[in-house]
């Protein structure tokens, strides 16, 4: 779904978020929307990273 929204797509999504939230939360919300990925990642290598771990330390 999100593969077929291109340029025009995203710039008309853009425009829909300033309409509703106006310029001054548009930062905000990309800040908010920034971190939530960053914590996300994290959480995500620190449950793949003690597998790989464990791996290494049998192995040995």
């Amino acid at each position: 779904m999100l593969q077929n929204i291109g340029i025009p797509g995203l710039i008309l999504i853009l425009v829909i978020a300033l309409i509703i939230f106006g310029p001054s939360k548009l930062p905000e919300i990309g800040r908010a929307f920034g971190n939530t990925l960053r914590e996300f990642k994290n959480s995500t290598k620190d449950l793949i990273s003690p597998d790989e771990k464990e791996e290494k330390t049998q192995s040995k």
